[in-house]
């Protein structure tokens, strides 16, 4: 059991990983080649899809299986710490920088009906969310990445000992 759910721990934050690191390679960039309006409107569209089983299991799952794998791995003193170090760098800077982050952000975007704005308003709302937006999206791709780096050492350890 313990194996199959470090297995589990190490799929899962290598898709939430791959996840954020993909949307800045890729949706980051393209968005910012599109006008204030379509750029707020593909937002409030992805954000109401993100919410979806697959996003979910991966965002949720990980930090639980997190949480478990470090529990499970207690007696080794080594991957124990490298797990926990992983745990907190995503419970603070993934999981945590998304909730008080980019979710607030989400949510006033939602509230905002964006088609009874003028030009003016459509640049200074866009140009307001998307850079908090996005320096909050940095934050936890970094922190996803150190976290799933951390998880892969303790794996190597763990063999190594």
């Amino acid at each position: 059991m313990k194996t199959m759910v470090f297995f589990i721990t190490v799929l899962l934050n290598a898709l939430s990983t791959g996840f954020f690191f993909t949307w800045s390679v890729s949706v980051i960039l393209g968005t910012q080649k599109v006008g204030d309006l379509t750029y707020l409107n593909t937002m409030q569209n992805i954000n109401r899809e993100i919410l979806n089983p697959a996003f979910l299991i991966v965002f949720f799952g990980s930090l639980i299986t997190l949480i478990l794998t470090a529990y499970l791995q207690f007696n080794n003193k080594t991957v124990f710490g490298l797990v926990l170090v992983s745990t907190i760098i995503y419970l603070i800077g993934t999981f945590g920088v998304t909730a008080f982050g980019n979710v607030p952000l989400n949510k006033e975007l939602e509230g905002l009906n964006i088609t009874k704005l003028n030009l003016i308003e459509l640049r200074g709302f866009r140009t307001y969310y998307e850079n908090a937006w996005n320096n909050f999206h940095g934050i936890r791709t970094i922190s996803s990445i150190v976290s799933f780096i951390l998880l892969l050492t303790s794996i190597f350890i763990q063999k190594t000992f």
